[in-house]
């Protein structure tokens, strides 16, 4: 009966105040920490904001408890988007209170791109925050991903939006009902169901990587922070990025091997699959995220292999293998939109003798992992539409009465895809102009701008370094670029095409 009567309540309160509950009820563990280390201020900011926020929920749902929900799913849409908006402003008031040494938009700043999974570095020095504000962090990324692994499926999905609308049948932003047993569900149940299945798995993935981690010779702290942010792909760390790890290699390879769960939505669950076959060797996305992590690291390693001979270091295989691993672990971590850099990185930049290849890094970011992933970017199943539709383009030039058969995993893209898939491209582009011309309006230079635009819109922020020859100091930048930039990471986080669906009055109905 207590199942039933919270589920009830769950089904009745908007999405948005459940949110806002649980990420109250998240503050006990940061509060909790930073009592058994002592830091009594940091663990009062955290439990009071935390019990704060509870009473101001538990006040608000017993007002509007015996209320119904007024809108389906793009109800659930715009109370994600507010999520992402809104809900920093609260998480941010116990991480300022905390820190007490920087500007309360700096702190909303930072939680954004934590929630958002974007990972965008506002502090360069990790020994400026305490331990405490780093787990905080890396906790926020960690539910902001969960977020979208359940928002993928119970709502993107529904609304032919986030990449479905290159596989499904209904029109973009247009709720579609889903083959499941017993008819059409109710939007908030079908949430509710996919949190329930998808809630626990995510958090025993993350729970297995820390203690491999742990087991190979890692902080507790550390390896907590590093498996949140590679489960959500925000690539936020407590020291600095894998640099600052101590599981060398072996860390590096357990971290690799989770990263895939990023590649495609088939590596953990089949709850999206609307046409055509479940099984994961099939899947094109993940062919082609596989092409990409095996190709371009070679690319680079015969690129730097022809170089090394130039510095008399053709012979040094050690180096060679180095090199070839840090190549493979940074490509597949950026075109997850991570954006953690291998440590065998810089070795292989030594080993060659030539300077990072920031524009691969960003192109990777812009191509992102997949559909209803944590991982940002444009996704591997539009690239793979538009592959497809190129494929035939040359053949109709060879053969112009030629007809299309769709066999294997084609039968995922529907007959427009690649026309959406372009459209979503061109979406981008439109953004990623219009970032660079309002940071470029700003005061910020050009490739500046091309480099924090790039960063956001993929939810990368790691590329901010790696990308530049000279280091941005977000922190120093003004309050009205940080606002462009916060704009631009929940963009790239809801994408273009559900930001528009939310300005369509005629869809606000059950």
């Amino acid at each position: 009966m207590a199942d039933r009567d919270g589920h009830g309540l769950l089904m009745r309160l908007p999405l948005f105040l459940v949110i806002c509950g649980v990420a109250a009820m998240s503050m006990y563990v940061p509060a909790t920490y930073a009592l058994i280390r002592d830091n009594h201020p940091a663990s009062q900011s955290f439990f009071y904001s935390g019990t704060l926020g509870l009473f101001c929920v538990t006040m608000i749902a017993t007002a509007m408890g015996g209320r119904k929900s007024r809108f389906g799913a793009l109800g659930q849409l715009l109370a994600f988007f507010a999520a992402f908006t809104v809900l920093p402003l609260y998480l941010a008031v116990p991480f300022h209170d905390a820190l007490r040494t920087t500007a309360f938009e700096n702190a909303y700043f930072d939680m954004v791109s934590a929630i958002t999974t974007t990972g965008a570095d506002m502090f360069g020095d990790p020994s400026r925050l305490d331990p405490v504000l780093h787990l905080w962090r890396a906790q926020v990324g960690w539910l902001g991903g969960l977020l979208m692994w359940i928002g993928a499926s119970a709502i993107m999905a529904p609304l032919s939006l986030g990449g479905f609308e290159v596989t499904a049948r209904g029109e973009p932003g247009r709720s579609e009902e889903l083959p499941t047993q017993g008819g059409p569900m109710h939007p908030r149940a079908r949430l509710l169901q996919v949190a329930y299945v998808l809630g626990p798995l995510y958090a025993g993935l993350t729970g297995l990587l820390w203690i491999l981690q742990m087991v190979l010779g890692e902080t507790a702290l550390t390896a907590l922070c590093h498996a949140m942010s590679v489960m959500a792909t925000s690539g936020i760390s407590p020291v600095g990025g894998l640099q600052g790890a101590q599981t060398g290699v072996a860390g590096e390879a357990v971290l690799f091997l989770f990263l895939f769960f990023a590649l495609s939505r088939l590596t953990f669950s089949n709850d999206t699959v609307q046409r055509g076959g479940g099984r994961l060797d099939r899947d094109p996305e993940f062919r082609v995220g596989l092409f990409i992590v095996l190709t371009i690291p070679v690319v680079l390693f015969a690129r730097h292999w022809l170089a090394s001979f130039d510095i008399d270091q053709g012979e040094n295989f050690t180096l060679a293998l180095r090199a070839l691993w840090g190549a493979m672990f940074t490509v597949m971590s950026f075109l997850t939109t991570t954006g953690f850099e291998s440590a065998d990185w810089a070795e292989a930049q030594q080993w060659s003798g030539l300077e990072t290849p920031g524009l691969i890094l960003m192109g990777l970011t812009l191509i992102g992992g997949g559909v209803a992933t944590t991982a940002g970017g444009v996704k591997l199943l539009r690239v793979y539409a538009l592959y497809l539709h190129g494929l035939r383009e040359l053949e109709r030039l060879v053969y112009p009465n030629s007809v299309s058969v769709f066999r294997g995993g084609n039968r995922r893209i529907q007959r427009d895809g690649a026309f959406i898939a372009w459209v979503s491209f061109m979406l981008l582009a439109t953004s990623l102009a219009a970032v660079c011309l309002a940071l470029s309006l700003l005061g910020i230079g050009f490739e500046q701008a091309m480099i924090l635009a790039v960063a956001t819109l993929s939810t990368t922020g790691p590329v901010i370094e790696l990308a530049s020859a000279a280091p941005i100091q977000l922190v120093e930048l003004g309050l009205g670029a940080k606002a462009v930039l916060c704009s631009a990471m929940v963009l790239g986080r809801l994408e273009t095409l559900a930001i528009i669906a939310l300005f369509t009055r005629d869809l606000w109905r059950v």
